[in-house]
């Protein structure tokens, strides 16, 4: 394993993963290697049968043109792996991954009541984790575009930085769902239950941590076996011969891309 591939495989492993898919998937697209059309998002193609049930994730991983490919990618992965690496918020992975399926699915549910139509939502999603990180770093100073803030004035700061360019107030309105996404997360997880006297509104579902576990004991069970001595099961356990006992040891640990929890990239 040569050193590039060794330190790609130390970043947190949900933030790289994500942001390596957006990076493939926006690529191909630029260069006219994948349809953009069988990633973005549409209700007509959720009514059809089958279903294109795909869209309602992959319109959250098509960067913007231009530039976008870099920064939206970059932006991603930096408040991604934030929230993955030391964030008492999201302690476990199905924590986090419960976020992310919050805040998308809000943001899908706010874009089709707003009627605006928009069918790819990766500025949203990155302005809702922008929120989340900066509001747990409250009283930091942070850069953006050269100038120094709080850290919890920088998801404004990109929502006005919009009407710099041209069509940013389109650009300003996608990401305002994603403000609304973030915030009502926000609102429901922490403000809620510290301020109000109530409880956490939306916990991580169980199904959710038995799904996540059920995936790493799949994968720890797939490199188990694959690394495993002749006669050894693939439970860990081995076997001495035909007739006699077997005796039993403990399965092998997770693989390094899920147990890993590399340096998260702060912004500012």
């Amino acid at each position: 394993m040569d050193v590039a591939t060794e330190n790609y495989m130390r970043l947190p492993p949900l933030s790289r993963t994500v942001a390596t898919f957006t990076f493939a998937v926006s690529a191909g697209i630029v260069l006219g290697i994948l349809p953009a059309q069988y990633f973005i998002f549409h209700t007509f193609y959720l009514w059809r049968f089958p279903p294109q049930i795909w869209r309602l994730v992959t319109s959250f991983f098509v960067t913007s043109p231009g530039l976008g490919l870099l920064f939206d990618t970059y932006f991603l992965y930096s408040y991604l792996s934030q929230m993955e690496v030391g964030n008492p918020r999201f302690p476990r992975k199905e924590d986090l991954i419960w976020y992310l399926t919050f805040v998308c699915g809000t943001i899908l549910v706010a874009n089709h009541i707003t009627g605006f139509g928009f069918m790819s939502f990766l500025p949203a999603l990155i302005l809702a984790m922008a929120y989340t990180v900066t509001q747990e770093q409250r009283g930091a100073k942070v850069n953006y575009m050269f100038i120094t803030m709080p850290a919890q004035l920088m998801p404004f700061a990109m929502l006005a930085i919009n009407l710099l360019f041209p069509g940013g107030a389109m650009n300003l309105l996608l990401q305002l769902h994603g403000l609304f996404a973030g915030h009502l997360f926000d609102f429901l997880t922490k403000t809620w239950p510290n301020y109000g006297g109530g409880r956490n509104l939306i916990p991580t579902p169980v199904v959710m941590s038995r799904l996540v576990q059920s995936v790493e004991s799949f994968i720890s069970a797939r490199t188990a076996g694959g690394s495993r001595p002749a006669g050894q099961r693939l439970g860990g356990g081995s076997t001495s011969g035909s007739g006699s006992g077997a005796s039993t040891s403990s399965g092998g640990p997770l693989p390094d891309s899920w147990r890993t929890r590399g340096p998260g990239q702060r912004l500012g």
